[in-house]
C-alpha cells in the first residue's frame, strides 16, 4: 500500500486555568471560530465544538503527521495568545487535559453531547463530567494532578 490513510475521532476536553469562568457567552462564538481555525492550520477537522465559561469540549480529527500531544499543545499555545486579546488579559488554559477516543459509530452522539452542554451543566459540573470519562474510559488517575 502506498498511501497512509487514517480516520481518528478525539474528544479533548481541557479547562481555564484553576477553571476560571472567562468565556462569556458573548465572545464564544468568536472564541471557537478561532479554535476551529488553529485546528484546521494544523490539519485537524473540527466535528463539533462547544466552550463552556471554563472549558472547552472539542471533537476533531487527529492530523495523520503530529501526535496528539503536540496537538493540544499547538493549539492551547495560538488560542491562549489570541485570548489574551479577545478574552481577557491573563488569560491561560489549564496544564493537562484529557482525550477520549471516539468511534465513527458514536460520533453523532458525541456531537450532540457536546452541543448540549449548556444544559448538561445544570446538572453536573465540569470536575464531575471529568471524572466520569476518566472512570468510563478506565484512566488511572491521582486527583491532586488532574486539577491545576
Amino acid at each position: 500500500m502506498s498511501q497512509s490513510l487514517a480516520k481518528v475521532y478525539l474528544h479533548i476536553i481541557f479547562s481555564t486555568k484553576h477553571r476560571q469562568p472567562l468565556i462569556s457567552e458573548e465572545i464564544r462564538p468568536n472564541a471557537q471560530a478561532y479554535f476551529v481555525k488553529v485546528g484546521a492550520n494544523l490539519g485537524s477537522f473540527t466535528e463539533e465544538i462547544f466552550m463552556m465559561p471554563d472549558h472547552i469540549h472539542w471533537l476533531c480529527t487527529l492530523p495523520r503527521t503530529i501526535t496528539i500531544a503536540d496537538l493540544v499543545k499547538n493549539v492551547k499555545i495560538s488560542s491562549s495568545i489570541k485570548f489574551k486579546e479577545i478574552v481577557h488579559p491573563n488569560f491561560e488554559w489549564q496544564k493537562g487535559y484529557g482525550t477520549f477516543s471516539v468511534s465513527q459509530s458514536k460520533l453523532e452522539t458525541v456531537k450532540r453531547y457536546i452541543q448540549n452542554q449548556t444544559e448538561h451543566h445544570r446538572k453536573l459540573d465540569l470536575q464531575e463530567e471529568y471524572r466520569r470519562f476518566l472512570e468510563e474510559y478506565r484512566i488511572e488517575y491521582d486527583e491532586k494532578y488532574v486539577w491545576d
